[in-house]
């Protein structure tokens, strides 16, 4: 199955400012779709100073590298990835060097003592002054004393002038008809092998009328997919009103003109309500398409991972999400070699696996994070088991993948088309609600007038592996 930490892609950006000839930028997005959102703020603070946007490295007068640090793994390809761009700017083929994300608000000052040719080590909290660092940086700014910057968290949403709904320019680095918007910044929930509080800070909800107002400027430049993003969004709206605003949210989303599909993503179990489940159920525009990260099935093991839920609450959670919401596909994330996990806990785990029968699930090898809780627990599962754990779980996941897939086929379903095949005439790609983009398989399509951004009506055919190929049965609209 398709991991969720890439290099993202670059499109050609939508618009936002008016770039003009001052330079060139080009951007590296690593890690999550919410890092994605924060690139495509950081694209437009650099199209707002003048600089004009290229997807060619080679040539730029600036790269940004926004990194992942959610792992170890992911933290390491962030480090090869900045060094392969400074070997680039060491041979004269690109300029200054900003480096942000979640590795740099890790790293921090140690970040230049490992990489003292970037020129700029700017965290998570400082990243809506990257377009001004980078005026001064191009302007000549060299000051030793200015190359890092670390801002605190804010503890609240900055209000919105006048009272009226802001929020921030984004240059579009997805295809137009599909846009993430992120509701909220931070985590309040302390899983004990996660690294992300410290890093992004406490939960902060945006504000519901900036959210609503971004989605419809979305929706007016061609969104067609609003996928709907945080490190939990489930929790929306609580750190305001004590409360999850996410079914208030999606009601109001709802209206928007424009929107075809709203997805959810990184829901957390203990805030999913029967209100959410009944929102969803009812609605026109939300997929019945649920990611549900539970990490675990044992009441021991999500003890240690302060997950604040039992197998008991999650089955009867499950069971009332496929009884109330038609059609409902789900995918969640399980960790396996957590510390303390015995053989027949992760035995109980597959069963729990084979049971619930998942049509989407990721498998995680435990990774021991430095400064998280898990550390102290005693216990340790060897690597090698880890690993052998993680494959044996992905083997029984794709036997159900597989059969939920030939599931599909002669059913009529409607097709998001995404992108032609490259080198193949009148052959596309795309997904159905129940595949979000980059983590889930595709859909195959071939066929006459058909073009990204379009929703073709298509008959399932046949499985190829975790993808379907589809023939049109109607016409694209």
């Amino acid at each position: 199955m398709k991991g969720s930490r890439e290099k993202h892609p670059q499109q050609e950006p939508g618009p936002a400012g008016s770039a003009g000839q001052r330079g060139s930028f080009s951007i590296i997005s690593l890690g999550c779709p919410k890092n994605l959102v924060d690139s495509e703020q950081i694209c437009a603070q650099l199209a707002d100073i003048g600089l004009r946007f290229t997807p060619r490295l080679e040539g730029s007068d600036l790269v940004v590298v926004n990194t992942c640090g959610f792992l170890a793994s992911a933290r390491e390809e962030s480090l090869k990835t900045i060094y392969e761009v400074l070997e680039l700017k060491r041979q004269g083929f690109v300029g200054k060097v900003i480096v942000t994300g979640c590795f740099a608000q890790y790293e921090g000052e140690k970040l230049l003592e490992r990489c003292p040719g970037v020129d700029r080590v700017v965290g998570v909290w400082g990243e809506s002054q990257i377009g001004e660092l980078a005026e001064e940086l191009l302007d000549g700014g060299s000051q030793a004393d200015s190359r890092i910057l670390l801002p605190s968290p804010p503890e609240c949403p900055e209000s919105c002038p006048g009272g009226q709904a802001v929020f921030p320019s984004r240059m579009r680095l997805t295809a137009p008809h599909v846009a993430y918007l992120k509701i909220a910044e931070g985590c309040d929930r302390f899983c004990t092998f996660c690294t992300i509080p410290k890093i992004r800070g406490k939960y902060v909800s945006r504000p519901l009328e900036e959210l609503v107002a971004e989605a419809r400027a979305l929706a007016a430049a061609g969104t067609r997919e609003l996928i709907l993003v945080a490190q939990d969004t489930s929790y929306y709206g609580v750190d305001l009103v004590g409360k999850s605003l996410l079914p208030e949210l999606l009601r109001r989303l709802e209206e928007v003109e424009g929107l075809e599909w709203i997805r959810l993503l990184y829901l957390y179990p203990t805030h999913v309500t029967e209100e959410l489940i009944d929102t969803v159920a009812d609605s026109r525009r939300v997929v019945p398409y649920l990611d549900l990260p539970l990490q675990h099935s044992e009441d021991r093991i999500l003890r240690r991972m302060n997950r604040q839920t039992t197998r008991a609450e999650i089955e009867t959670l499950l069971a009332r999400i496929r009884q109330t919401i038609p059609g409902v596909v789900i995918r969640t994330t399980l960790m396996v070699g957590f510390p303390g996990e015995t053989e027949e806990e992760f035995e109980r785990l597959c069963e729990f696996v084979r049971a619930q029968r998942f049509e989407h699930l990721g498998v995680f090898a435990y990774s021991p994070e430095p400064d998280t809780p898990s550390l102290r627990l005693d216990g340790e599962v060897p690597e090698a088991e880890r690993k052998r754990r993680a494959e044996a779980l992905l083997a029984i996941q794709q036997e159900i993948a597989f059969a939920w897939n030939d599931a599909q086929v002669g059913k009529a379903l409607d097709v998001l088309i995404d992108l032609p095949v490259r080198g193949e005439k009148g052959v596309f790609v795309g997904r159905t609600y129940a595949q979000a983009p980059e983590i889930d398989g595709v859909v195959y399509v071939t066929g006459k007038g058909i073009r990204p951004g379009q929703l073709v009506p298509c008959e399932i055919v046949a499985r190829h592996g975790y993808d379907l190929i589809a023939a049109p049965v109607g016409k694209p609209r």
